[in-house]
């Protein structure tokens, strides 16, 4: 089951709050000749005084993946808004005490006693071939782990969340004088996953240590369907894993699908031109804020890419 490419990149924006380089860093530019030309898909919904553009990001990108351009980047310098999932707050202190005060297990059993005997080996063994010290996280639900585990090994990768779509977007919109706004707080977030039923969270975490041998090659997958354009193709990826957890994909995904595009129906009510950029896996699918907007009655009208000329759009 393909549960931990799935639903964790469908819910990528939680990557942000606790992994990538600090954000001071900065990132080693890549050799010119290594930069790959990107077309991500791009959507837009309108009516006579409102356009709301529709993009999916990727939250962890390698330097070597230029994006931020052609039409993308026309829409972005069209729009007043840009509305991201969050709004990662400047202080990562300030992260790491709300996820730490929503993680602490209350009940005093340790997060390795809740796991059968053959889950824990792996799940130890996954959190020292990470560098993660899992006697510290028992203090912890399993989300926790879960939510480490995710982001550890792309680390180790090289993947930075300074590269991520919602880094760049936010340095552009910040340097350009435009409004940013989010569809959700850090702490609302958090508790997507800290209110899962206990039953749930060991789900994830088991599923997440099981599935990381394949993250490289399916992580890897996914961008290059994003990359591409494929948002049909990433969805396809998706959709066994959905099927098959639907309690997990309705708290992490389609029901915020829905709260998203009641959100767009309503801004709809408002002139003007808003850029909305959330993770890819919520632009794809089954269930996605298009399938969403079409039961409230409007359209996402997906927009056809320009043409690419001497590597670029």
């Amino acid at each position: 089951m393909k549960l931990l490419p799935t639903l964790l990149r469908a819910f990528g924006a939680a990557w942000l709050l606790i992994g990538g380089v600090p954000a001071h860093a900065k990132p080693a530019a890549a050799p010119a000749s290594s930069i790959a030309t990107a077309t991500p898909a791009l959507w837009a919904v309108q009516d006579a005084d409102t356009t709301i553009y529709l993009f999916g990001t990727v939250h962890v990108m390698k330097p070597d993946i230029d994006w931020f351009h052609g039409d993308i980047k026309r829409a972005f310098d069209r729009s007043d808004e840009l509305v991201l999932e969050i709004i990662e707050p400047d202080d990562p202190r300030a992260i790491g005490a709300a996820m730490t005060t929503m993680a602490m297990a209350k009940d005093g059993v340790k997060l390795s006693d809740r796991l059968a005997p053959d889950a824990r080996t792996r799940y130890q063994a996954a959190m020292d071939a990470n560098g993660l010290p899992w006697r510290t996280f028992d203090m912890f639900n399993p989300w926790m782990s879960g939510m480490a585990l995710s982001v550890a090994p792309l680390e180790k990768l090289g993947y930075k969340n300074d590269l991520g779509a919602e880094k760049i977007l936010r340095s552009a919109a910040q340097a350009s004088g435009k409004k940013v706004d989010a569809l959700e707080t850090v702490e609302q977030q958090v508790g997507f996953f800290a209110s899962l039923p206990m039953a749930q969270q060991v789900q994830f975490l088991n599923a997440t240590v099981d599935g990381l041998p394949e993250m490289e090659s399916e992580f890897g997958d996914l961008l290059r369907y994003w990359q591409a354009g494929q948002p049909d193709k990433l969805a396809k990826s998706m959709n066994e894993s959905l099927e098959a957890t639907p309690e997990l994909a309705q708290v992490l995904l389609t029901g915020r699908n829905a709260h998203w595009a009641k959100w767009i129906k309503a801004r709809l009510d408002q002139p003007g031109t808003v850029f909305v950029a959330v993770g890819a896996g919520h632009l794809a699918g089954k269930g996605s804020v298009q399938d969403q907007l079409k039961t409230l009655g409007l359209r996402a009208r997906r927009l056809k890419p320009t043409p690419v000329k001497d590597g670029k759009p």
